[in-house]
């Protein structure tokens, strides 16, 4: 006879489970912060970097960080500063504007993607491993 997992079971299992995506996700917050910083980037510059995969408007990019738009605004304003990216107006609408990527913004991105997967703490997962785990977190995420 199998016993059914108890309350506490599953508050010892939630609880392991959340200590360990918050140790992982410390370490990758340390290791971006780490790779951004031998490029000029601080943490929050090196991950608009990484989403900004193609010409996006500031919410969205803000969407895809998980941040508010005027944060967004602001870490634009720097990478724009650095002459990374520049704002455009949109063909459809030119009340939006749009960020893209400079010829150096192209350059830095490459540069950090390849700095970020070097030592990476997903490293040590295989590639269907690391796919199983963005499945996992991605329903964790949504609830579906």
């Amino acid at each position: 006879m199998s016993s059914r997992p108890t309350s506490d079971d599953q508050a010892t299992a939630d609880r392991e489970l959340c200590g360990l995506v918050n140790a992982l996700a410390h370490q990758i917050e340390t290791h971006v912060r780490d790779r951004a910083g031998t490029i000029g980037l601080t943490p929050a510059q090196a991950v608009a970097l990484r989403e900004l995969t193609g010409p996006m408007t500031m919410r969205d990019l803000a969407e895809r960080m998980s941040c508010e738009p005027s944060n967004a605004t602001f870490i634009i304003d720097r990478l724009e500063e650095k002459g990374l990216v520049e704002r455009q107006t949109t063909p459809r609408d030119r009340r939006v504007k749009q960020i893209v990527l400079t010829a150096d913004g192209v350059q830095v991105r490459e540069r950090l993607l390849a700095l970020l997967i070097q030592g990476s703490p997903l490293q040590p997962l295989t590639q269907q491993e690391q796919q199983t785990l963005h499945q996992l977190l991605a329903r964790a995420v949504t609830g579906q």
